[in-house]
């Protein structure tokens, strides 16, 4: 059988900090017989020279400026150099979101997260890695758990610092910080403090190209199952508890690159530990209250989950241009004429929807969606034990309806 398959529109050349003489024969000759060659303005400086060969460095901002640059390719053989595995937070990436993977040939040289790996002697299974390139430093938040080991890809030099400031501000301040720079060259350094060593006396000499390995000392995090204690969110009353929370969740079922609408969000609990299941997953929580919508960003940048969307605005009409969701949560706002119906309606194939209610209005709202379109009507009432007196008894919080439906595949 033939193989069909088209060539790539460019390939991508992962360098290692040997740089240009640790490039394998056949390689070298790749890059040097490419029309263009694009990268980063360090990799362009170690090529020899070849005239005629066009050398482009990456636009800034990369991604915007990236489509005309490919365009003006038209067709000319493309290679693009790259630090390393440039499938590890690299180039790579973003050239196949906005090309195909089919159109990207990558030549991978070794990762400085398996260098890191090396050096420190993790297994890969035993560690998680943190990419800090250009993203908020707070999605390390989500990974504090005492004994948990964490490789973070850093953005320069002054990361270190940074990381250790949300250590320490999170009780981790034990926590012992390994910068490993410039993996794999002649020059390769270690320099190690715990975080508030690290805080209270800032070593020099922090290489911009290093690698971060946190082995994380601290108090019990608060896990990755659905049901956060309730005071973990900064709220005024308007929040979806822990044990609703929890219930909502479990049929709401997050999965791996899946969206949620987070409609009357309040403190924004359920977008939140929507993110927390896993770190591809993203929410919009749409909330009226502008001092609400504040909050629930403050509440996400705390737990860890930083990029989760926040629309200040009503329902149904903040819902309009939002990206289509996977799943919805209606906590507040149910009876306003044309939110359930929109959301029904923007559900992809597959996507499941929660409402919660607690007043009768709600309640039959309810009743009648479960009619018309079936799925699971469930009345939730929780006690909790309170003193009374001397003695012990159950205190009742509001009971709540809800229902809860599959769409079709």
């Amino acid at each position: 059988m033939k193989d069909h398959t088209p060539p790539p529109r460019i390939t991508v050349v992962g360098i290692g900090a040997d740089g240009w003489p640790g490039l394998p024969e056949r390689l070298r000759g790749l890059v040097m017989a490419a029309d263009t060659v694009l990268g980063g303005r360090r990799h362009l400086a170690m090529l020899p020279d070849r005239p005629g060969q066009r050398r482009q460095a990456w636009p800034s901002p990369l991604r915007e400026g990236l489509p005309s640059l490919l365009a003006s390719l038209d067709g000319a053989s493309a290679v693009a150099l790259a630090s390393g595995d440039p499938l590890v937070s690299g180039v790579a990436t973003t050239l196949t979101d906005l090309l195909g993977a089919d159109a990207v040939r990558v030549e991978p040289a070794v990762s400085s997260v398996a260098l890191a790996r090396a050096r420190m002697g993790w297994p890969a299974e035993r560690c998680t890695v943190v990419g800090l390139v250009g993203r908020d430093p707070r999605l390390l938040l989500r990974q504090l758990a005492p004994g948990h080991r964490v490789l973070v890809l850093s953005s320069d030099g002054d990361t270190p610092a940074g990381v250790a400031a949300l250590l320490v501000g999170a009780g981790y301040g034990a926590s012992r910080m390994t910068v490993l720079g410039d993996l794999g060259a002649d020059d390769e350094s270690r320099l190690e403090a715990t975080a508030d060593h690290w805080l209270a006396d800032p070593p020099g000499g922090v290489p911009a190209l290093h690698v971060l390995a946190l082995e994380l000392v601290g108090p019990p995090g608060y896990g990755l199952v659905a049901g956060l204690p309730d005071d973990a969110f900064e709220h005024d009353g308007q929040l979806t508890k822990r044990d609703l929370r929890a219930s909502a969740l479990a049929r709401l079922a997050p999965s791996p690159g899946e969206h949620l609408w987070d409609v009357g969000a309040g403190a924004g609990s359920v977008g939140i530990e929507w993110m927390r299941a896993h770190p591809t997953c993203t929410a919009t929580a749409v909330e009226a209250n502008a001092e609400r919508a504040a909050r629930i960003g403050r509440n996400a940048g705390r737990l860890g989950v930083p990029g989760l969307g926040v629309v200040t605005g009503r329902a149904p009409d903040a819902l309009a241009g939002l990206p289509a969701p996977d799943a919805v949560f209606v906590g507040g706002g149910a009876t306003r004429p044309g939110v359930l119906d929109t959301c029904l309606e923007a559900l992809r194939p597959g996507g499941r929807i929660v409402v919660h209610g607690v007043t009768l209005e709600t309640e039959h709202l309810l009743a009648d969606a479960h009619r018309r379109h079936g799925g699971e009507l469930t009345r939730v009432a929780v006690e909790t034990a309170a003193p009374i007196g001397a003695f012990t008894g159950w205190t009742p919080a509001r009971t709540v309806t809800q229902w809860c439906l599959a769409a079709p595949s």
